[in-house]
């Protein structure tokens, strides 16, 4: 590949991020929208660098981080060996797969009640919440995995007599780990959105949410959109993370 089409290649994921500024730039020029509701996007940018370096937008920044990280890790601790030992057993797994789908497929904005019963208003609440969701996606990743391991190479691994424990370790769980990559993605995705939205609505004195809610009561729109790249950040830089490390130590997915 020639220079010219490397960082052609390589600069083809700003293209889309250029032209989003540029119809903000070109909205908030035209006044099609309140200006004090839609600043520019160098006002924006302004209030993200003012709140780093001098503002709280750091510290809720990284409050956020916290919380997600701790409900991710607590979501992989339960749903992960829950998910191999599910979809090792078929019928296991058929016979509880409806509560699974079902608690999946309720939003965890509808759970806010019954964990604020159990633990209260507090951490222990935005945690609990968020891992709750993300260990749903994550335990149906791994079950689909691990039922969805080759047969063939499980054969082969029985046939050259490998023991049980082995063909688990080095047969189905390494078959599984792409599927499994899919659902830490998802999962960590996930616990970050019920995590802002639990920061806005349950509580909180800190956090990104709380600080989106905040600027917007007050019309600091600069401040809340600030606010609302540094989330969308976080998740992009998450996500990026996940299939940075699948593609380093995964390498042989769908292969």
């Amino acid at each position: 590949m020639n220079p010219s089409t490397l960082w052609s290649a390589r600069l083809r994921p700003l293209v889309g991020v250029i032209a989003l500024i540029a119809v903000w730039a070109g909205i908030h020029a035209a006044h099609m929208i309140d200006p004090v509701l839609l600043p520019s996007p160098l006002e924006a940018l302004q209030a993200f660098w003012h709140g780093l370096a001098q503002g709280t937008l750091g510290a809720d920044f990284w409050k956020t981080i916290v919380r997600t990280l701790s409900s991710f890790a607590l979501a992989l601790v339960v749903a992960v060996p829950l998910g191999v030992v599910l979809g090792s057993s078929q019928k296991l797994y058929e016979s509880i797969e409806f509560a699974i789908d079902f608690f999946r497929s309720t939003p965890a904005s509808a759970m806010f009640p019954l964990f604020l019963v159990i633990f209260g208003v507090g951490e222990k609440t935005k945690i609990a919440v968020a891992a709750f969701g993300a260990a749903l996606v994550i335990l149906f990743n791994v079950a689909y995995g691990v039922m969805g391991a080759r047969k063939q190479r499980q054969l082969a691994a029985k046939v050259m007599g490998a023991p049980r424990h082995r063909i688990l370790t080095d047969v189905i769980l390494l078959e599984s780990m792409p599927q499994v990559f899919v659902g830490m993605r998802s999962g960590v995705s996930l616990a970050l959105v019920i995590v802002i939205v639990a920061e806005m609505f349950i509580g909180s004195t800190d956090g990104l949410g709380q600080r989106i809610m905040n600027a917007q009561m007050v019309f600091e729109m600069p401040d809340m959109y600030a606010s609302i790249f540094a989330a969308g950040l976080l998740g992009y830089v998450m996500n990026l993370a996940f299939i940075l490390t699948e593609r380093r130590f995964v390498h042989w997915g769908g292969k």
